[in-house]
């Protein structure tokens, strides 16, 4: 185990650094994998037109919404007239936890096996019109409960070993609905992504007794300028690695392994730092801010997990405006992942935005 001394102040990337106007790669150490930064690209002309849609006015009730209290859902089921949070399975469900087993194995070349699971939907509000920076912070604590709750029941079964809690938001990330919904997917194996940071936090904490996300906040705290807002229990920055414009990490100050180790005034301060940060993508191009969101936390596969750190991703694709996106086309498929705007400058532009929803309900 190695002692870290406090953390001293990183070379700001912005301003006469060489690398604020140089190609360069960043490593992404939660993965292991690489993006190249190429911000003197930022300064090409650009003769699109930052677009300010007509906001989507929506009703509070939708009669042929299927999310909606009382309505009905595929194959005649029908919601019950919900006040508060809603779950259900999945009515098209990715997993079933009937499937069959099988495999298939040949010479290592064509690998196959069954993967059971369970798919839900979580209605974060009875209110077809609202989206997260629209509820207050006691509606979104309400979500992080059940959030929690759905962690643990299924976390809980034998056949899961990874429980993945999401929300795709706008029609631009894949959302069928607009209706205020997440969902959660849990199986049995631990799967990609969640695979490649276990990876990593394990040999971290191996060799330094602390996990990586303390270490890595440590030094972005001390830095400032990848954060873009904070409170007592979380902090929302920009990471160093970014992939998308103007993707986040939001991190618990202290090493909670999942949702479930969080105190009670930890999950008021998460829910407080989740509506700042997307209020602030609301009010990024005055527009509904679509994105694709959702918590890293511990496997459930009944091993002690001492490395994991508690985190929430958010992917937004949106770039210059609220109808330009990127794309991860040809280098990025065939190379690795690339950006223009450097993380530093997208977090300057998000800080200074303010955290009064530019709209109101």
């Amino acid at each position: 185990m190695s002692e870290r001394s406090p953390a001293s102040a990183p070379p700001a990337l912005s301003g006469d650094h060489p690398l604020a106007d140089a190609p360069h790669r960043r490593l992404n150490v939660l993965t292991g994998e690489w993006v190249l930064v190429s911000p003197h690209r930022a300064k090409r002309p650009w003769q699109g037109q930052v677009e300010k849609p007509v906001v989507e006015e929506r009703p509070a009730y939708d009669p042929t919404c299927y999310l909606c209290p009382g309505n009905e859902r595929a194959g005649g089921v029908r919601n019950p007239k919900y006040a508060g949070t809603f779950v259900f399975d999945n009515d098209f469900a990715a997993l079933r936890s009937d499937a069959p087993e099988a495999a298939v194995n040949v010479d290592g070349l064509l690998v196959a096996a069954t993967e059971p699971g369970v798919c839900r939907v979580i209605c974060f509000s009875p209110r077809h019109d609202l989206t997260l920076p629209d509820m207050d912070v006691p509606t979104i604590r309400r979500v992080v409960d059940v959030w929690a709750e759905q962690y643990a029941e299924l976390g809980a079964r034998p056949d899961i070993g990874h429980v993945e809690i999401f929300e795709n938001r706008g029609a631009m990330m894949g959302a069928s609905n607009p209706h205020p919904h997440g969902q959660i997917w849990a199986q049995r194996s631990v799967p990609l992504w969640a695979a490649k940071e276990t990876e990593r936090l394990r040999a971290h904490h191996a060799e330094t007794g602390r996990t990586l996300l303390t270490d890595y906040l440590s030094v972005e705290l001390a830095s400032g300028e990848r954060v873009v807002c904070e409170n007592d229990g979380f902090v929302a920055l920009v990471p160093f690695w970014a992939v998308w414009p103007f993707e986040t990490l939001v991190v618990s100050r202290r090493p909670a392994p999942s949702l479930l180790d969080l105190t009670d005034a930890e999950r008021d301060q998460l829910a407080d730092v989740i509506k700042r940060l997307t209020t602030r993508y609301e009010n990024l191009f005055q527009a509904s801010f679509p994105y694709s969101a959702g918590f890293h936390q511990a496997p459930t596969d009944g091993a002690p997990h001492p490395e994991w750190h508690l985190h929430m991703h958010f992917y937004p694709p949106l770039l210059r405006s609220a109808t330009v996106r990127k794309f991860l086309v040809g280098y990025e498929m065939l190379g690795e992942p690339q950006r223009d705007i450097t993380p530093e400058s997208a977090a300057e532009r998000l800080r200074a935005l303010p955290e009064t929803l530019w709209r109101a309900k």
